[in-house]
């Protein structure tokens, strides 16, 4: 609440009049203690008494930037925004200095641009001392129009940006101010209108005679002064001449440089453009080069997989044939016996053929076969007591 401004201030600029003051600062004289203690609750009425106990002005001083009672001021009147009168009478006030550039200093940043010229110029005629305090803590000497001149031509005071105003010519063109009079021109007329008083008689007469004097010359000087005259004329106006030849060389020669420059220059953006141009096709080329590399290199390992995967899927099926037709099917054949499906002619037709062949393998191992039928007679009687057949 102590910080906020009055509801019944008007904006300055476009914007609340405390944003006159950067953030940084702003928030630093929020902390301060002397706004704090001696600026809370402060009137238009009040703030005189504490503008009159000033005795320096600045803005912020020391390592971690405190801002100085007269900063503290001016944020105070910033937030309460007195009336115009009240400021006036601050400006014009001769007694308290202090006093005098706070209402100045307030003027500056809230007032027209006349209203800153109009009551701020006056203000070069006073030379009194002022104590202010640098960043660093240390004091040093300035007069009041110092102040008054750097409010009027700087950007900076005190740490706080300064609105711009027009400059002075801009507002004597446009008929919002009278041209700026010097303190000082009376006293310089008079002493002129003094000196003319006081001139004697008997100089004013010398200076005629010398007049009439210098007038009455002879002829042939003046012939002689007329011809030294148009001599000088004539070697005058042949070294213009010169001059403007060798003007003109000079700059045609500059211009053929400057075309030269310009085509080098034209020459040389054109190089650059195409060294880039080719340089960003070469990069797509090779960008292109390598995602075709790329998507080569996957399918071959994609193509090697699947190759991989169907060769180890090969040889697991081949284990299991293996597996299936070796002794463990011969095994469990005869207890497992699968059942036959109807209309396979081929499963019947291979026993068959198997007791053919082992039948025509058994007949001739016997040798009952045998051409003689006597040995073969024989055979039959060995095989049926067990003995090997008769090989003759």
């Amino acid at each position: 609440m102590a910080n906020r401004t009055d509801p019944a201030a008007k904006s300055i600029r476009g914007t609340n009049p405390q944003n006159l003051v950067e953030k940084i600062l702003r928030s630093k004289i929020y902390q301060n203690t002397y706004w704090k203690e001696q600026c809370f609750g402060l009137t238009a009425e009040t703030l005189v008494d504490k503008a009159m106990e000033l005795d320096h002005l600045g803005g912020t001083y020391g390592g971690n930037r405190k801002p100085t009672p007269f900063m503290c001021l001016v944020m105070k009147m910033l937030q309460i925004q007195p009336e115009k009168e009240i400021v006036i009478e601050f400006i014009k006030n001769e007694d308290y200095k202090y006093v005098r550039v706070l209402g100045a200093f307030y003027l500056r940043l809230t007032g027209t641009d006349v209203d800153v010229y109009r009551y701020l110029e006056p203000l070069y005629n006073d030379y009194r001392k002022l104590r202010r305090k640098l960043a660093d803590g240390q004091f040093t000497l300035t007069h009041v129009d110092e102040v008054i001149d750097e409010l009027l031509t700087k950007d900076y005071s005190c740490d706080i940006a300064l609105p711009r105003v027009k400059r002075r010519w801009n507002l004597e063109s446009l008929g919002s101010l009278e041209p700026r009079r010097s303190a000082l021109e009376e006293d310089f007329e008079e002493e002129e209108e003094k000196e003319d008083n006081d001139q004697p008689a008997d100089e004013l007469e010398d200076r005629a005679y010398e007049k009439d004097y210098y007038r009455g010359r002879s002829p042939t000087r003046e012939r002689e002064r007329d011809r030294r005259r148009d001599s000088h004329r004539h070697r005058d106006r042949d070294y213009d001449r010169d001059y403007d030849r060798d003007y003109d060389r000079d700059y045609e020669r500059e211009r053929g440089r400057g075309r030269d420059r310009d085509r080098d220059r034209d020459r040389d953006r054109d190089r650059e453009r195409d060294r880039d141009r080719y340089r960003l096709r070469e990069e797509k080329d090779y960008g292109r080069e390598r995602e075709g590399r790329e998507r080569d290199r996957r399918d071959r390992d994609r193509d090697r997989g699947r190759r991989r995967s169907r060769s180890r899927s090969r040889s697991r099926s081949k284990d299991r044939k293996d597996y299936d037709g070796g002794d463990y099917r011969k095994r469990h054949a005869r207890s497992s016996a699968s059942p036959r499906r109807h209309g396979d002619g081929h499963e019947d037709d291979e026993p068959k053929k198997k007791k053919e062949k082992k039948e025509k393998k058994e007949k001739k191992d016997d040798g009952t076969d045998h051409p003689d039928p006597e040995i073969a007679e024989a055979n039959k009687l060995r095989a049926a007591l067990g003995l090997k057949p008769l090989k003759v």
